[in-house]
């Protein structure tokens, strides 16, 4: 039986994250994780993200605030990278933070942007050995 939520879901994840984030968190799945990762991939990204009312770049400007303002560091790190495979750069990167910490608080905003240049380094690394 076909899943098509799931597999648009899996398609548009792939597509967004990247295959090598994907294939780690598949292969971190567990029988107890199994079940939240299912619900993600087809209700966020087979439905929500395939939705036409945004487009992927806008769609990664929203999580960027939101991640930052709910102080989620590990999903926030997760979605810089997704902003900038959906085209965000890292200048606006930097504008959203500083919307945050008007909006959130310094702290908030402060943190956000520690974590964006902590992602940046690591994607520059990466850039480096390939």
């Amino acid at each position: 039986m076909s899943d098509e939520l799931y597999e648009r879901g899996e398609q548009i994840r792939r597509e967004v994250l990247g295959e090598a984030y994907v294939k780690n968190s598949i292969a971190a799945t567990d029988a107890f994780s199994e079940p939240m990762r299912t619900f993600a991939v087809r209700n966020l990204w087979g439905d929500v993200w395939a939705r036409p009312g945004l487009d992927r770049r806008a769609r990664s400007i929203v999580n960027l605030a939101l991640l930052a303002a709910a102080n989620r560091p590990n999903e926030l790190k997760i979605h810089v990278r997704a902003a900038l495979n959906n085209g965000v750069k890292r200048e606006e990167i930097a504008e959203i933070f500083l919307q945050v910490a008007l909006y959130a608080g310094v702290p908030t905003g402060s943190d956000a942007t520690r974590v964006a240049k902590q992602t940046f380094a690591e994607i520059d690394a990466e850039q480096k050995l390939s």
